[in-house]
């Protein structure tokens, strides 16, 4: 009796306590992923307005069917993809060129590493302020700096013209955002073992080389991560869009998530905000989707 008692307890132990443990997990997945996704698609597919609750109205695809009519969509969705792949592209660029200089000998280098974090755990409230007073039309520096330099003639009012406001805040975000990069790809590069350099530099390789045949291979599992993250990351926020032009001037600077806030909060139709949040998650889904798939096939991931 004692011995069946002990096998139960034993079984009970092995089978359920592990869910018990992951019990909390999964509810906090729940309450925080699933729940806020269950609610967007059921909003999608209604036209609800939080002042009026109990009005909530049913009305199947309409909303997904506007989007296909809707000019503003279209504008909204260009400079979304405007704005990931040239955000991602030049943090990439500048941290990959800021991992290789960081990763040399060099009086003061923990210094310059510890500040070069500044701008990615600088508040965006606060970069975005900065960056407004430098891009400011009247007296704002980088306009001085350009006019004499001489190549300008005039100050520019950078975020109050449609053909450089959404480029302007692309500067700003891309020199958030460098850090990150830079960080990432530095401690990938630190674990490489220093004999393969000592090895390919005996063997008369060069700088390009050690970099194409060893450094490259080795980061490159760090470098789909992060640029994974980033495109993610740089899709989903849109605070530097918010506060620096709110969308503006007309619809220029205006990417899909400030579109979905605006219709939400400032138009009260969370039925077609939440649509269009839908339609974006679709599409990073399948754009993630995409991009590890090719990846995959030229064996840079399995």
């Amino acid at each position: 009796m004692h011995l069946e008692r002990s096998n139960l307890i034993y079984r009970w132990e092995k089978r359920v306590f592990p869910f018990l443990l992951l019990l909390p997990a999964f509810i906090l997945i729940i309450g925080v992923v699933a729940y806020p996704i269950v609610r967007a698609l059921w909003l999608s597919f209604h036209n609800y307005n939080p002042l009026k609750p109990h009005a909530s109205e049913y009305t199947g695809f309409e909303n997904y069917l506007k989007i296909l009519r809707d000019s503003v969509f279209s504008i909204a969705l260009r400079n979304s993809i405007f704005w990931i792949i040239g955000v991602v592209l030049f943090q990439f660029l500048g941290g990959l060129l800021g991992a290789l200089i960081l990763r040399q000998n060099f009086r003061g280098r923990s210094i310059v590493r510890g500040l070069s974090l500044i701008p990615w755990v600088t508040p965006s409230i606060l970069i975005a302020i900065m960056w407004i007073w430098m891009l400011d039309g009247n007296y704002g520096i980088i306009n001085d700096i350009l006019l004499k330099l001489g190549i300008i003639s005039k100050y520019i009012p950078w975020l109050a013209q449609k053909n450089t406001a959404l480029p302007s805040v692309m500067i700003a975000d891309i020199w958030r955002g460098i850090p990150f990069f830079a960080i990432m790809l530095l401690a990938a590069m630190e674990a490489i073992p220093e004999e393969l350099y000592e090895a390919a530099k005996i063997d008369g390789a060069g700088p390009f080389k050690i970099f194409t045949h060893i450094t490259w291979p080795l980061i490159l599992p760090t470098v789909i991560i992060t640029t994974m993250l980033r495109i993610i990351w740089t899709a989903n926020h849109m605070d530097l869009i918010l506060i620096m032009t709110d969308g503006g001037p007309g619809f220029s600077s205006l990417i899909i998530p400030l579109m979905s806030y605006h219709t939400a909060y400032k138009q009260l139709n969370f039925g077609y905000g939440a649509t269009i949040a839908i339609l974006q998650g679709l599409f990073l889904i399948i754009f993630i989707s995409l991009y590890l798939r090719l990846l995959r096939k030229r064996g840079s991931i399995y």
